[in-house]
């Protein structure tokens, strides 16, 4: 058995891994204890792989019983024996700290400078982008993106196979500026996909753009790639208006400019240039398809809140034109409702509401979670420091700026300094002790939130006009500054606990 000093000179003479795309991430996990696993057992694509994970180390808002884990990698995939396929990159926050090199709780602050100091991205030769070693066009005989890759289904109620971690990138047909998000990817048929674009996304809007000229929209889905451009992707308006490129982000993250390539297949289009894979191709004007076609079930996928979406009557049509990919190739997927969504969603939340906070009230607010029940979009634990007899009030008006930094936030728990805004027991213990309904609770009503939401809808309350609109609500778990020396939590004597068990880590 290894001593403590045995294995502090194993961790100093680990290779150094400089993380900067999929296969690097891998390795640095596999320096770390319980952050990777993998298997060789054949899996199923349909519904057995995701299943398997749910127990493993999905989280988030799946249903119980499951837990936080590992990242999981398949390496046998039924019917895809090239191709291995990763899941749980990002489950959690420990572990995106170790990818993206800061401690877990400073994640936001990272994220909020890295919108501050972009780096745009660069275009390499095609000859030197390894995304593009193995190429199949889709005027190849027996082209079809359903045998080429695995591309999950969740459960056995899905629409179909769905692509989830599939980074789609595109210009504005007018002004050429780019955007990268994520979407609802549906395989559709042998060179066809279905994507679903909540309002009001950037990519959407340079669809419309292209459909209104009576043109198709020219795009990349990278599949596969550094974490940095991942959790990038996921930031929104105001933090990152029409025009901004995410990519930009991950530049500042990783302190170097994200590479990209032109694509082969389809011109005016560039793809990310060390992903696994890239689908190529191009969004037709004025073509839909009904999400479930294929199925019939009237679900699509399970989604962060917990519940499966329904399916769409009508969505935008993508013609494949090309799959490109790295040797034995990683393909990466998510479960919607799992940790991983919530880091890749609440990380930039965080950083878009401490952004828009400290400008208002500098130093006031301490740091923020985009809570794991909300899927990283719904709730969001806000802790304050009040100094002074002016600094109350200030807590509300913080909450009334978060939601204008992020508009699918729905509730926002504040918390004083003393309050571990990461434990969700000490937060509800502040719920209990430091709040009380009537006069803690403002209420927001009537207020465009998010259309997944099962509850926004005029069925649930009468004060709902349409789908997706929500009461907002503020809950004030924080002391009023005149009562603090009331709510004086118990002082213990500090010690120095590692006298008594060596390597303790607080």
């Amino acid at each position: 058995m290894s001593t403590t000093g045995e294995k502090r000179t194993e961790a100093k003479q680990a290779k150094k891994v400089i993380v900067n795309d999929l296969r690097s991430s891998l390795e640095l996990l596999a320096q770390h204890e319980n952050e990777l696993i993998s298997t060789d057992e054949p899996v199923d694509p349909v519904a057995e792989l995701s299943g398997v994970y749910r127990y493993v180390g999905a989280h988030g808002t799946c249903m119980r019983p499951t837990k936080l884990g590992p990242a999981m990698l398949f390496n046998n995939v039924k019917g895809y024996p090239d191709v291995r396929v990763l899941i749980g990159l990002l489950c959690s926050r420990k572990r995106v700290g170790l990818l993206l090199g800061t401690e877990p709780a400073k994640l936001g602050f990272l994220l909020k400078n890295s919108v501050a100091t972009p780096i745009a991205p660069i275009v390499i030769p095609q000859i030197e982008a390894v995304c593009q070693q193995v190429v199949h066009l889709a005027t190849d005989p027996g082209f079809d993106i359903r045998t080429l890759l695995p591309a999950p289904t969740n459960t056995e109620e899905d629409a179909g196979p769905y692509f989830t971690m599939g980074m789609i990138y595109a210009s504005d047909p007018e002004t050429g500026e780019s955007d990268v998000t994520i979407h609802r990817i549906c395989v559709q048929g042998a060179d066809k996909l279905s994507i679903y674009f909540v309002l009001g996304r950037h990519i959407d809007a340079f669809r419309r753009k292209a459909e209104a000229a009576g043109k198709a929209l020219p795009i990349s889905i990278s599949i596969g790639v550094d974490p940095a451009i991942e959790i990038g992707s996921c930031f929104e308006p105001p933090t990152t208006p029409i025009g901004f490129d995410e990519l930009t982000i991950a530049g500042s993250l990783r302190k170097r400019p994200v590479e990209l390539v032109s694509c082969i297949s389809v011109k005016n289009a560039r793809a990310i240039a060390n992903a696994e894979v890239v689908i190529e191709g191009e969004i037709l004007p004025n073509v839909r398809v009904r999400e479930d076609q294929n199925s019939n079930t009237g679900k699509a996928m399970p989604e962060f809140p917990g519940y499966t979406g329904d399916a769409k009557p009508d969505l935008p049509v993508m013609r494949v034109t090309a799959v490109t990919h790295r040797k034995h190739p990683i393909l990466q997927t998510v479960i919607g409702s799992s940790e991983e969504h919530v880091n890749m969603a609440g990380l930039p939340t965080e950083a878009s509401i401490l952004t828009m906070v400290e400008r208002a009230m500098p130093g006031f607010l301490q740091n923020v979670f985009a809570h794991t029940s909300g899927g990283g979009k719904y709730l969001a634990v806000m802790q304050v420091k009040k100094t002074n007899p002016s600094h109350e009030g200030m807590q509300r008006q913080a909450a009334l700026l978060a939601f204008s930094a992020f508009s699918e936030l729905k509730h926002v728990i504040l918390v004083d300094e003393d309050v571990d805004l990461f434990d969700t027991d000490d937060v509800l213990w502040a719920m209990q002790t430091r709040y009380q309904g009537d006069v803690s609770t403002v209420f927001i009503p009537g207020v465009r939130c998010h259309p997944l939401d099962p509850s926004s809808t005029p069925e649930f309350s009468p004060s709902i006009r349409s789908v997706g609109i929500a009461c907002k609500t503020i809950f004030d778990c924080t002391v009023p500054y005149a009562l603090k020396k009331q709510f004086v939590r118990c002082k213990f004597k500090e010690v120095d606990v590692k006298r008594f068990i060596p390597g303790f880590v607080q």
